[in-house]
C-alpha cells in the first residue's frame, strides 16, 4: 500500500492503518529497535509503541516521508527504553559504543552558556554531512542514527572493519573541528 493511503487511514482513524504500517514498515522498525535494545521483547514493545505514537500523532501531523517518521519514532522510543534499562544496569552495548565514539565532537551539555541551541547544532551537523561524499555520509548516518555495528557497515560497503573505523574517525575529527570553528563548545 502506498504511504499516502496509509496516512489517509490514520487520518480516517481506521485500525487498518496499524496493520498496513506493520506490514510495510514492521521489519524496518524492528531492525532499528533491535540494534538499540538487547532483548527481543523490548524491541517488539518499542515497535508496538511506534504504531501507538503514530496513531496519536496523525492527525494533526501528515508526515512527508513515512519511513523516516516511523524510523525516528522507533529510534527515540528505543533510546528512551535503553536509557531506562541502563539506569538499572551498566553494559557495553552497541548504543554505548556508538555514542561514546561521538562524545568528543558534540557540545558539552554541562556548559550551556557556550553551546549553541540543539536545533542550531543539528543544522550545523546536517550541513556538514551534506558536504561529505555520499558513501561517507551513509556510513555516518548508519553508524550514529541506525547504530549499525562496524562489521555490518564493512560488509554493506565492501570495506574492512578497520577502514570503517578510520573513515568514521576522520569524519568525527572534521565534524569536531567544524563545530569548534562555529563556536560550539565540544
Amino acid at each position: 500500500m502506498e504511504d499516502t493511503k496509509i496516512i489517509d487511514l490514520y487520518w480516517a482513524r481506521s485500525q487498518q492503518a496499524i496493520a498496513e504500517s506493520e506490514r510495510k514498515y514492521g521489519a524496518y522498525c524492528h531492525t532499528i529497535a533491535r540494534r538499540i535494545l538487547d532483548r527481543e521483547e523490548d524491541a517488539e514493545e518499542c515497535v508496538n509503541d511506534t504504531w501507538l505514537h503514530a496513531w496519536n500523532a496523525m492527525p494533526p501531523q501528515r508526515p512527508s516521508l513515512l519511513s523516516a517518521f516511523f524510523g525516528k519514532l522507533t529510534r527515540n522510543l528505543s533510546l528512551d527504553r535503553w536509557r531506562r534499562l541502563r539506569a538499572a544496569k551498566r553494559g557495553g552495548s552497541q548504543v554505548e559504543l556508538a555514542l561514546h565514539e561521538l562524545e568528543d565532537c558534540l557540545p558539552d551539555r554541562r556548559r550551556p552558556d557556550e553551546a549553541l541551541e540543539a536545533a542550531e547544532t543539528a543544522a550545523l551537523i546536517s550541513a556538514f554531512l551534506r558536504r561529505q561524499r555520499e558513501e561517507d555520509r551513509k556510513l555516518f548516518v548508519r553508524r550514529y542514527f541506525y547504530l549499525e555495528p562496524l562489521a555490518e557497515l564493512g560488509a554493506r560497503f565492501g570495506l574492512t572493519q578497520g577502514q570503517v573505523k578510520s573513515r568514521l574517525h576522520r569524519m568525527r575529527k572534521r565534524l569536531r573541528e567544524e563545530l569548534e570553528r562555529e563556536g560550539v563548545a565540544v
